[in-house]
């Protein structure tokens, strides 16, 4: 293109303007720029190129940026231009000054920033990318969510451009409603239904954002029926409303409802709830039910009685005796029979008695008679009435009829009886009869007696009998003619000249005795007897006399036999007299009976033993021996009636059959004495006196052999039968432990040893307790009662000096409680009345000392002693050192707590783990050490460091 300017200046160019517009050309066809003109050589000074700065740029949306547009020459000298902008590839807009503002949609847009200015352009490229959050959106939004339902809630943040910006949301519930995780956005639905407003919010940076939440009710849970309770007269209506809740009681809509009643009381429209109280009164517990699905609600129902229609009396009628009372009860009732509560008032109106007018209490007159309708009951304008008859006062007596009376053996005889009241007016009765003091027998309701065989005056015996009262008449029965008599004694043993009384008794043909006066003879012989006393008295001829003592009455004679013997036993001879036995020997006895004259009686001795020494058999009288030596004066005894003759027996010791060795098995320590002792004892384990002679026999040290004293050698071991005794041909042996020597272990108690005691949080004391030592606490520093209990050393309350004491404590229970315990040491019973050898000795649970516990230092001074108690340690005897044993050596390491029972002497440092307990009167030589408890002193303890 050429225009005239450039014509007129190539007229003047010379040949050196033409070769530098060549030059120029070349440079513009390198240039990617458009200004620049290949088919002209601009003049100078004129616009050849334009350049836009800065070149490519980034900005976030709605940012800015000036564009310049810069125009040069051919020469490259700035030239001044007024170009005119534009955006020709979106992105954004730019003013006539070429300041660009990026639109809201990102990406790059290449050369869309274009500066003009005549024909030459430039451009620039501009990238918009996304701009800062500028709001955040929630999803769902607004939500609705069941009660305890769960929603997942979503945030999506925006630039201002509404491009997508990545966040990381913070969630929270700002206004109720339930609960959020923070991180994941899972909202959970609360309890109670309703309308949270912007309630669920979430947050990134400065940015935040809300929605709302509907929380809304679940599924129908629960009816509830009004009015409820509800009281309703007979026949009257209620109208009930039912309404529904879910499980969280928010409100329920009900669709239908059917409603019934499940427990009486009434009926009900099964649509409308309207209720009709039945005639029955009474409360119907959830009898009026509402049912909606499967859900059901009740109500109470109380029906009450409708008003007073009639009056009721009870009793209706009474029968009273005279100045008797009768409470009397008016009852009213409604339509229906129902209960009616009334306060009555009471008349009499036709006689018969009186009444009181408030508490119907009626008292019967003294006219007997029935009174009809006499009480009458008002209330208001109805009244009721009842009927009295009046009877004669209470039987008093009944007179039985006849009395006495005279009945002979198996006679019949006919007994009235009659009851009068206190006034004697007969009162009508229907007694039972009995028979009590014998005689016969009595019909129970007719009162016919029979008189029985027994003769005799039967005193009151025949009985009527009417409630309490009673009446009596006397029987007499009497007896029949002789038909028998009998002789007593019917036999008779006699001594030759001794005297034997006779008796005749007559009785009737029933057996009852008739009065006789018999005269008495001697018919077969045998001795005399008097005609009118009966006393018989034997002759001198032995034998028996059958039927010889005659007694006769009459036509009737009874009879007795006697026998004639000997004289009566007088002494009993036992022999041997005196016999010598050793233990478990037998002796026959024999008894040997004679009379006054030293003839022999016969008899059958039943033998004893009175005096010990034996025993016997009772009929054979063959005696043996017992265990126990001895001389038994007159033990031997051998009885026939009121005679008894005796021996003496000597029970002597058997020969020496078994020697017992003590102690069996023992343990001592290497070079330690013991002294072993024997006692002979024969086959009934009597002693023998033996002389022993001592030995060893197995090795395990050396014995005096006349005094047992045992030296233990230098070698530990199991010397199994090793002591042994010897007496005549019978020996004994005896098992001996050696063990090494024990040596004390590694323990220091440290800042705990000046201690007499310790606790963690007290220490306490009734009174008349001494602590001659120290006293630490820590971490508790509570001293209670010393005034009354005396501290002899210095008191360490929760200081640094009681706190390291606690820890050197510790370090040394710990070193206690890691011993090793042989399993032959494992406590398995009290500890009391046993004695233990130096060692540890363990339990796993509880270990009591009952009685007298023996340490035997075996004559070591350095003998330790280590009690492991796994539970509590509980003491009700003493603890007594042997043998060089000291209490300084002795340790008891107790798992809880140790208490040390009343007037208790114990030795030895209790290190335990809770607590410890001195009941009054017990002493401690050793130290109360309690690592986490109280120590508790009672009345008079003393601690006294070993």
């Amino acid at each position: 293109m050429k225009n005239a300017p450039t014509q007129r200046s190539g007229r003047l160019l010379t040949l050196r303007a033409r070769l530098s517009r060549r030059v120029t050309v070349a440079a513009c066809a390198l240039l990617a720029i458009t200004a620049c003109d290949v088919h002209k050589v601009s003049e100078p000074g004129s616009l050849s190129t334009l350049v836009v700065t800065p070149g490519a740029q980034t900005l976030a949306i709605n940012g800015t940026q000036q564009f310049t547009a810069i125009g040069k020459d051919f020469a490259g000298v700035a030239v001044p231009v007024t170009p005119t902008w534009s955006v020709v590839a979106g992105g954004g807009s730019i003013s006539p000054t070429g300041m660009f503002t990026a639109g809201t949609t990102t990406g790059t847009f290449v050369s869309t920033v274009k500066a003009t200015s005549g024909s030459l352009s430039a451009t620039a490229s501009v990238t918009v990318t996304v701009g800062s959050l500028a709001t955040i959106t929630i999803t769902p939004s607004p939500d609705t969510t069941v009660v305890n339902g769960t929603k997942q809630f979503v945030a999506v943040g925006r630039d201002a451009g509404g491009n997508v910006v990545g966040i990381t949301p913070v969630w929270s519930v700002a206004n109720g409603g339930g609960t959020i995780n923070s991180a994941t956005g899972l909202f959970t639905a609360g309890a109670v239904a309703g309308t949270f407003a912007n309630t669920i919010r979430v947050t990134s940076g400065s940015i935040s954002s809300t929605v709302s939440e509907t929380v809304v009710s679940g599924a129908l849970a629960t009816i509830v029926v009004t009015p409820n309770p509800v009281t309703l007269g007979i026949g009257t209506n209620q109208q009930f409303l039912a309404s529904g809740a879910d499980a969280f009681g928010n409100p329920v809509s009900l669709g239908s409802v059917a409603w019934s009643v499940a427990n009486g009381g009434g009926t009900i429209g099964s649509a409308s709830g309207l209720f009709t109280a039945g005639n029955t009164v009474g409360i119907f517990a959830n009898t009026v039910r509402a049912t909606s699905g499967g859900i059901s609600g009740t109500a109470f129902v109380t029906v009450t009685a409708g008003p007073v229609a009639t009056i009721v009396i009870v009793p209706a009628t009474a029968s009273l005796t005279v100045g008797s009372g009768q409470q009397f009860i008016a009852e009213g009732r409604d339509a229906s029979g129902n209960f009616v509560a009334i306060v009555p008032t009471w008349t009499v109106v036709n006689g018969g008695g009186t009444i009181n007018a408030a508490t119907g209490v009626f008292t019967a007159g003294t006219i007997a008679g029935t009174f009809t309708n006499t009480v009458r009951a008002a209330s208001g304008f109805l009244s009721a009435t009842a009927t009295v008859t009046v009877v004669g006062g209470p039987i008093a007596t009944i007179v039985v009829t006849p009395n006495p009376a005279a009945v002979g053996i198996g006679g019949v005889q006919q007994f009235v009886a009659t009851g009068r009241d206190a006034l004697g007016n007969v009162v009508t009765i229907v007694p039972t009869w009995s028979v009590v003091n014998g005689g016969g027998t009595i019909g129970a309701t007719s009162g016919v007696f029979t008189a029985g065989t027994v003769a005799g005056n039967f005193a009151n015996t025949v009985r009527a009998t009417s409630g309490a009262i009673t009446g009596s008449a006397t029987v007499d029965v009497l007896a029949g003619a002789l038909a028998t008599i009998t002789v007593t004694p019917t036999t008779a043993t006699l001594g030759i000249g001794a005297a034997q009384q006779f008796v005749a008794t007559g009785r009737d043909a029933s057996g009852n005795v008739v009065s006789i006066t018999p005269v008495w003879s001697v018919v077969n012989g045998g001795g005399t007897i008097g005609v009118g006393s009966g006393l018989f008295t034997a002759g001198s001829t032995t034998g028996t006399y059958t039927n010889t003592v005659r007694a006769t009455s009459g036509a009737i004679f009874g009879s007795a036999s006697v026998t004639v013997v000997a004289g009566p036993l007088a002494t009993i001879e036992v022999s041997p007299v005196v016999t010598t036995l050793r233990t478990g020997m037998a002796q026959q006895f024999i008894a040997t009976g004679r009379d006054a004259a030293g003839n022999v009686v016969p008899i059958t001795p039943t033998w004893s033993v009175v005096a010990n020494g034996g025993t016997i058999g009772s009929s054979s009288g063959l005696f043996t021996a017992g265990s126990m030596f001895g001389t038994y004066t007159n033990t031997v005894r051998a009885t026939s009636g009121a005679i008894f003759g005796s021996a003496s027996v000597i029970v002597a010791v058997g020969p020496l059959e078994t020697i017992t060795v003590t102690p069996n098995p023992d343990t001592t320590v290497v070079g330690g004495n013991k002294q072993f002792t024997a006692v002979g004892r024969d086959g009934s384990g009597n002693i023998v006196g033996i002389s022993p002679t001592w030995a060893v026999v197995n090795g395990g040290g050396s014995i005096n052999l006349l005094s047992g004293l045992f030296t233990a050698g230098s070698t530990p071991g199991t010397f199994t039968n090793t002591v042994r005794v010897a007496s005549g041909g019978i020996s004994s042996t005896a098992t001996v432990i050696v063990t090494a020597a024990v040596v004390p272990p590694f323990l220091s108690l440290g800042a705990a040893a000046p201690n007499g005691i310790m606790a963690g949080t007290a220490v306490t004391c009734v009174t008349g307790g001494t602590v001659n030592a120290d006293v630490s606490i820590s971490p508790g520093n509570t001293l209670t009662g010393f005034g009354p209990c005396v501290i002899t050393g210095v008191q360490n309350l929760g200081n640094a000096i009681a706190a390291q004491a606690q820890i050197d404590l510790t370090t040394a229970y710990n070193t206690l409680a890691g011993l090793p315990c042989p399993p032959a040491n494992a406590i398995v019973a009290n500890l009391g009345g046993t004695t233990k050898a130096a060692g540890v000795y363990c339990s796993a649970t509880g270990v009591g000392v009952t009685g007298t516990l023996t340490l035997d230092g075996g004559g070591n001074p350095n003998a330790v002693f280590v009690f492991q108690v796994g539970t509590a340690l509980t003491t009700a005897g003493d603890v007594v050192l042997i043998n060089g044993a000291q209490a300084k050596n002795v340790y008891w390491q107790v798992g809880s707590s140790a208490t040390i029972g009343t007037a208790s002497q114990f030795q030895g440092n209790i290190l335990a783990l809770t607590s410890i307990t001195l009941v009054d009167n017990a002493t401690l030589r050793g130290r109360a050490l309690a690592r986490n408890g109280a120590v508790t002193l009672g009345t008079n303890n003393t601690i006294t460091l070993p």
